[in-house]
This record gives structure tokens, sequence and C-alpha cells, in this order.
């Protein structure tokens, strides 16, 4: 359950998503952090409002982080359209990207190498920026046999490697094998499932917050 210091983060979050100008001017001015990813990202079937960047940003607040937390998500995109459409994502004051794509990928049968390819040029382009990386990790389905889903499973685990990014081992863990936290579609999270998300990438975000801060 949240605390109550992080409800009360997380009802103020909602408010200013709802209400633009409610925003405080602090947030508005805070450095982001951005989430760059698909429908998982984006909020499908629930909406932004209730999306795992917004429990991130509680959960930052929570802690003492002044960040503001840009939902960068796109229902449908891959990680080629995640490259095509980086430099948008990373305009102003962004010390964060979090990476969160690849699950279209794996469900179209993307080849591995293009999308191992891709993560490469997004944490490089992030890295020449100074922006620091957390990277998720994606599975596919099975339905492309054995060794892709393994092969796609390792390459997430393979860039986080080659670039020594934090590495959060899979976005969905106890998200997607339980249906309490799914949309009736069973592929998409519900708002349980969303502040799962959350939890899953806030103790890896945390470090790089927590490193950055130390920094200053």
């Amino acid at each position: 359950m949240l605390n109550a210091r992080l409800a009360a983060a997380v009802a103020a979050v909602i408010v200013s998503i709802v209400s633009p100008l409610a925003l405080s001017a602090q947030t508005a001015r805070a450095p982001r952090i951005v989430a760059l990813g698909d429908s998982l990202t984006s909020g499908h079937g629930i909406g932004a409002g209730q999306a795992y960047p917004v429990f991130l940003q509680a959960q930052l607040a929570a802690a003492g982080y002044n960040y503001q937390v840009v939902n960068a998500g796109i229902s449908g995109d891959t990680s080629s359209g995640a490259v095509r459409r980086l430099a948008q994502a990373l305009r102003g004051d962004v010390r964060v990207l979090i990476v969160a794509i690849g699950a279209n990928d794996g469900l179209r049968g993307v080849p591995v190498a293009t999308v191992k390819s891709n993560l490469i040029r997004i944490v490089e382009t992030a890295h020449a920026r100074g922006i620091s990386v957390v990277l998720c990790g994606m599975e596919a389905l099975p339905n492309y046999g054995r060794e892709y889903s393994v092969a796609f499973h390792e390459a997430f685990r393979d860039v986080a490697a080659q670039f020594r990014v934090s590495f959060v081992p899979f976005l969905l863990q106890d998200v997607i094998t339980n249906p309490a936290m799914l949309l009736p579609d069973r592929a998409h999270p519900n708002p349980a499932g969303a502040r799962r998300i959350a939890d899953n990438i806030w103790p890896y975000l945390e470090v790089v917050v927590r490193t950055l801060a130390a920094q200053r």
C-alpha cells in the first residue's frame, strides 16, 4: 500500500495532470525525466493520469527529488519509432531517460538485431547529451520460437551491460501474469498494474537520481 506521504503525492500529481494550471511553477521548471515508451507508458485504456509515470512522479516527490516526469509514450510504437522521435523527446533540460520500448517489436517479430541496434542508438544519443539512462527489459512471447525469445531477452541485458546503464530486468514483472493487474484485454496494465510498474522501475531510478544529486 502507498504510505500517506506517497498517496498525497500521487493525488497532487493527478490533479496537476487533470488541470495543468495546478502544476506548480517549481515542478514546471524542474529538470526532466523522460519515459520513452509505447502503450504501456502512455496509459492505454486508463489514461495518462493513471499511467506509471504519474506514480514515478509521486515517488520522486515523496523522496524529496524535484523532477518533472514527462510521459513520452505512444501507443503502438516500436523501437524504430522511438529512435525517430528521440530528438523531440529529449528537448529541454532532460537529466534521465527511461527506455521502456520493445513490447511491440516482440509482438511483431522484429529482428532482434534491429531491436538491439535501435536500443544502442537511443542510449548513445542520450549519453552524448549527458543524459543518464534507465533501460527496462522486455520479453517476447514464444510466437516466434524459443530461439527468438531468448535472443530478444538477452538483447536488453547486453545493451545495459555494454553501456553500464541502470537496468530494470523486466518492466512487467508481477504484472503480466496477474489478471488483477491487467485490463480485460490481458495485455495492458490497469491502474494497479501501472503502480506496480512504477514500483519495478523506482529502485533503479532512485539510484540514478541519488547519484546525480551527489554530483551537484
